[in-house]
């Protein structure tokens, strides 16, 4: 399920309530949910993760998608920070297969759902707009999530360039 578009913490405060409301629902009904991200583990599934759109005023505005790219260079540089802080058991889910990133090599792409940070196709096409960043584990504290992609894309740092991988190859 989606919550959002939210500004700021705000999208934190909506999951940890959505979580709350369907952890009472299940309890009234005496259903288990759980939020781990591959509660099966056996068989071949994806996962359940919690893939973050991100996105600035600027990168939101006419050439933004510059600004979108210079943000996921920055995360490709924090790539492991961000693993060890994106929930536990992420190491199950993201195996590089199933529309999946591998949990050891940072990638992008347009399209691509099979990258660690998805550019949207319309996005692209735009040129300005907003990226997903598809590693947050289904369990994630989402306050240390947000709090991660703002406080990294916020850096004034200079980080090496990227290639985008196409579909094919992820």
């Amino acid at each position: 399920y989606q919550v959002g578009p939210c500004v700021g913490i705000d999208a934190a405060d909506q999951l940890m309530m959505s979580r709350y409301i369907l952890a009472r629902v299940c309890e009234d009904f005496q259903v288990h949910c759980t939020l781990h991200p591959k509660p099966m583990v056996r068989g071949d599934w994806n996962g359940a993760g919690c893939h973050t759109n991100f996105s600035t005023k600027k990168m939101r505005e006419k050439g933004g998608l510059d600004s979108i790219l210079q943000s996921i260079y920055k995360l490709g540089a924090k790539h492991q920070q961000h693993i060890a802080a994106y929930g536990e058991g992420n190491e199950l889910r993201l195996t590089g297969k199933f529309e999946t990133a591998s949990i050891d090599q940072f990638s992008f792409g347009i399209a691509n759902r099979g990258c660690s940070v998805r550019i949207g196709r319309e996005t692209a096409r735009d040129g300005y707009g907003y990226f997903e960043d598809r590693r947050p584990s289904s369990n994630c504290d989402p306050y240390v999530v947000t709090g991660m992609i703002m406080e990294t894309v916020m850096e004034d740092v200079e980080v090496p360039v990227i290639e985008a991988s196409n579909r094919e190859e992820a």
